[in-house]
């Protein structure tokens, strides 16, 4: 009996009405509390020492068996520049989704509750356990650093650190104990673009509050001098400097030393401080100095530079804004001795000894460098390999676009000496007709996170990877540049890779498809991959 095509459409349309209901009932039954007994990383950096690790005591994911992840389900957030990294329970996932903080039920993806915030959540979501309560902390961009209870998402507090009229909070927080330490920026970077804004006031800097209470502790300046007038132009809109060194990563704690290390950017005007494009070691109890190694002098830049290098509030000279974006990390060599490692956008790693910043090595031009680096959001280690694997973008940035071909891609290099060991280069993988720009290019741009035998990337034109950590080689690879079927029920695509990069918790492989901030491809795809036969 042949079918009329009227019948057909419309049985086609009660079954798409009866999937979407059984999803929605499905997530009507989902139990609203999570489990809070088992944690999968102590911050952004998986460790509070920010090598991006994550040991075989907390994910089964192997070289021996990665090819075998698949597609779990995907949740389709509001926002198509996503720029969260997931904290994960025995049952729960935490990520924001734009304004909104989410905890999500691993097993589906249905949402067990919801913190409603008020601009952009973009930070690593962290944790600390407090008697038989747990708190979770996030850095609004706009509005600061606050604190929810785990259980429900109420608001414990919220607090705006710093004395930045325009603050910018674009690093996550890390929690140790009864301190929270807040990386501090400034939006100055941007007002500029404005010819009549005067350039420029403000300085990034660090913040200490005491977790339980959001009350203050300490603060200090990455830029010690207060800015003074250095001119003026159209008669009337006065200039200033120095400014900006912004802390633009999560920092990095010591424990056996109490200190905390952070890296700086670029100065926003001239004259140039010597602590821009620094990394900092300062002790955690009250933020005195322990020492300041800078890498690069007289690197000024903002954002009014791309609008041309003749705008009035374009440093003269500009850049080469090479700054430290990636957060150091903190590794110990199998002799126990600390290493503090920091990656440039420059495109050089350069290892210090962790109680002096001397230095201990330097690899230089691993890539070509530039503004969107060289080494843009992180690196990771494998201590038992003593593996450095450092991921290079090398986008094409027009006159802050270091000199050289590019070399898009992984590499390995031994953390006694800096030695390259292995490297992957990228090609990119798309058709360019299919493609524009930025949207082609096949750099690793995002953070990188690093297992007992593996490395998973992922690139500016939408492919995670997993590589073997022995030699680079491309165990398992997918393409996210696709629609997906999302289990709340909303238009879902995947982009480009930027920002934080993934996260591996037991069976499960997490990431954040879409990032279109700098002109790349958006998206909006919450992916998670489970190894097949597990709870599919």
């Amino acid at each position: 009996m042949k079918i009329p095509p009227l019948l057909i459409v419309i049985l086609a349309l009660n079954f798409t009405l009866l999937a979407q209901q059984s999803i929605a009932a499905d997530c009507e039954s989902t139990r609203k509390k999570p489990g809070l007994s088992t944690f999968y990383s102590d911050g952004w950096g998986i460790e509070k020492t920010n090598t991006r690790f994550q040991n075989q005591a907390k994910t089964s994911l192997s070289a021996a068996n990665v090819s075998q992840l698949k597609l779990k389900w995907v949740y389709g957030f509001s926002t198509h520049q996503p720029r969260s990294f997931p904290l994960v329970t025995e049952d729960t996932l935490f990520i924001a989704d734009g304004e909104n903080l989410l905890a999500l039920d691993r097993e589906t993806g249905c949402v067990r509750w919801q913190y409603s915030g008020k601009g952009d959540i973009g930070t690593a979501i962290v944790h600390r356990i407090i008697e038989d309560q747990v708190n979770l902390y996030f850095s609004d961009r706009m509005n600061g650093v606050i604190a929810v209870n785990a259980l429900d998402g109420q608001q414990l507090w919220h607090e705006t650190p710093g004395d930045n009229p325009i603050p910018m909070y674009s690093g996550t927080p890390l929690v140790d104990g009864e301190s929270i330490y807040v990386p501090l920026s400034s939006m100055e970077i941007a007002l500029v673009m404005n010819p009549l804004y005067g350039c420029c006031t403000t300085s990034g800097g660090m913040a200490s509050l005491n977790s339980e209470t959001g009350e203050f502790n300490w603060y200090i300046r990455s830029v010690p001098e207060l800015p003074h007038k250095t001119g003026s132009h159209f008669l009337f809109v006065e200039e200033y400097g120095p400014s900006g060194a912004p802390v633009w990563g999560t920092p990095t704690l010591d424990k056996k030393r109490s200190t905390l290390y952070f890296g700086t950017g670029q100065n926003y005007s001239r004259p140039a401080s010597d602590t821009s494009d620094s990394i900092f070691a300062v002790n955690t109890k009250d933020g005195s100095t322990r020492w300041i190694h800078q890498f690069t002098k007289g690197d000024a830049y903002n954002m009014a530079c791309n609008l041309g290098e003749d705008h009035v509030n374009c440093p003269r000279p500009m850049g080469p804004d090479v700054d430290f974006g990636a957060p150091p990390i903190l590794a110990t060599m199998k002799n126990g001795e600390g290493i503090l490692i920091a990656g440039q956008k420059s495109g050089d790693v350069h290892a210090m000894n962790p109680a002096t910043g001397e230095l201990i090595w330097q690899t230089m031009g691993i890539g070509r460098g530039g503004a969107l680096g060289g080494i843009h959001w992180g690196m990771a280690v494998n201590p038992d390999r003593e593996l450095l694997f450092v991921p290079i973008s090398d986008v094409f940035t027009g006159p802050l676009t270091g000199e050289g071909d590019g070399q898009p891609g992984l590499f390995a290099l031994d953390l006694n000496n800096g030695a390259i060991r292995w490297q992957q280069v990228r090609k990119p993988r798309h058709d360019e007709l299919a493609c524009a720009g930025r949207n082609c290019a096949a750099g690793l741009s995002a953070a990188i996170t690093a297992t007992s035998d593996l490395v998973f990337t992922s690139s500016l034109d939408g492919f995670i990877e997993a590589l073997d950590a022995s030699d680079g080689a491309v165990l398992w690879s997918f393409d996210t540049w696709r629609d997906f079927s999302a289990v709340n029920n909303i238009l879902t695509n995947g982009g480009s890779f930027d920002s934080h990069g993934p996260m591996v918790a037991d069976d499960l492989l997490i990431i954040s498809s879409g990032y279109g901030t700098f002109g790349q491809k958006g998206g909006n795809a919450l992916l998670v991959f489970q190894l097949q036969g597990e709870g599919l």
